[in-house]
């Protein structure tokens, strides 16, 4: 897959999509979250680029000390390479554990605790957009954001504008490099950090980033009704984690389609 032959025109346009749609919204600043994965942290520099205001967040939340350390880094580095730039950090574990006491033992669950998180910080985001007539910068990445829905509805999937929606994972590495963005975020695994154990991605999803780009830029299931098909339609024999790749992307887009599509609107 070779879709991008220059990432500075690429940053130049998604910069430029993200100024004038700032301009046509008549809002002042960006807001966004920086969790010390790359996702994160190339949209918060392409946010940055802009010249527009930029208020970059840390928001922990019993985060792993690796995780938040890089956080804290690259936050850092915004405020060092950008004057538009102001970080802004808030340690959420309280509100966290408050909620949880509220509801109490028997209306919590892991799954959406960890969702809960999510939400905790969409919420504190629009809280400083609010305040600073800002935009939520969207984090999520073209396989995660409309290929398995792997992000929580009102949580890091509530924002108003998405700059790097449309690539890959694999792109935005690769732009993360051009960006000068810490090695060290870019070689991190990716993970959502909404969970104790420090489990990646890769370990919730069953597959490979680059294994699901590869189902989801192939249209395997555009052209292919029954898994028998794939082969033939591929034109090749699959490896095994190419079959466990099909298999898990299709798992994840049909349970996740409810966050991906629009919500059901009953008319007269």
């Amino acid at each position: 897959m070779n879709r991008i032959t220059d990432y500075i025109e690429l940053r130049d346009r998604i910069v430029g999509f993200l100024n004038q749609y700032r301009r046509d919204s008549g809002m002042d600043s960006f807001v966004v979250g920086v969790s010390g994965g790359i996702d994160s942290a190339v949209a918060s520099t392409l946010a940055a680029t802009t010249g527009a205001p930029v208020y970059a967040l840390g928001m922990p939340i019993h985060q792993k000390p690796e995780q938040e350390n890089l956080s804290d880094e690259h936050l850092h580095w915004l405020k060092m390479n950008f004057p538009n730039v102001t970080v802004l950090k808030y340690n959420l574990t309280d509100v966290f554990e408050s909620f949880k006491a509220t509801l109490g033992k028997e209306s919590v669950g892991d799954l959406p605790l960890a969702n809960t998180r999510s939400r905790l910080r969409m919420v504190t985001l629009y809280q400083v957009a609010g305040l600073k007539r800002g935009l939520v910068v969207g984090t999520g990445n073209k396989v995660e954001d409309y290929g398995v829905g792997f992000y929580t509805k009102y949580g890091d999937g509530g924002v108003d504008i998405a700059p790097i929606a449309d690539l890959y994972k694999s792109e935005v590495w690769q732009l993360g490099v051009e960006l000068g963005v810490n090695p060290r975020i870019v070689q991190a695994p990716p993970t959502d950090g909404l969970w104790d154990d420090g489990r990646t991605d890769e370990d919730q999803l069953g597959a490979t980033y680059e294994d699901l780009e590869w189902v989801m830029e192939s249209k395997i299931f555009e052209h292919c009704s029954d898994p028998t098909e794939v082969t033939q339609w591929v034109g090749k024999e699959l490896t095994l984690e190419q079959k466990a790749a099909i298999r898990q992307y299709q798992k994840f887009n049909t349970q996740n389609k409810h966050k991906m599509e629009a919500i059901p609107t009953f008319k007269l």
